[in-house]
């Protein structure tokens, strides 16, 4: 038991680990975060139910994690070939391309959770 114990805790101190590696380099990361807490304070503010609350931060966190896996393949690519090569370039291309769709979808979802309370706070 003890040593599921520690290797459930190393597991979490390596997770932590890479959450603050994400955030040491990448403006990204920090822009996404930003965005994420003023989307959630005025959620809070509009009093969202429990519900869309939920579908929101689900939202957030999965821009947030595909963003730091979009940056572990990016250095992935630099550790395997420093030189420009058109597929290195390909695999960078393809997770970025995968974090900008959830982001896309994310702003849709955003306007459709925000649209109504927003328009009856005007009125």
């Amino acid at each position: 038991m003890h040593k599921r114990m520690h290797r459930f805790k190393q597991s979490f101190l390596h997770a932590a680990r890479g959450i603050k590696t994400a955030f040491q380099g990448e403006q990204n990361i920090f822009i996404h975060v930003g965005v994420g807490i003023l989307v959630t304070l005025v959620a809070m503010f509009l009093h969202f139910s429990a519900e869309k609350m939920a579908l929101l931060l689900l939202v957030i966190g999965g821009v947030i994690a595909l963003e730091i896996v979009n940056t572990a393949i990016e250095h992935l690519v630099d550790l395997v070939t420093e030189e420009y090569h058109p597929l290195a370039k390909k695999v960078k291309d393809l997770a970025s391309g995968a974090v900008l769709v959830f982001c896309a979808i994310a702003v849709i979802i955003g306007l459709l959770l925000f649209l109504h309370p927003i328009a009856s706070l005007l009125h």
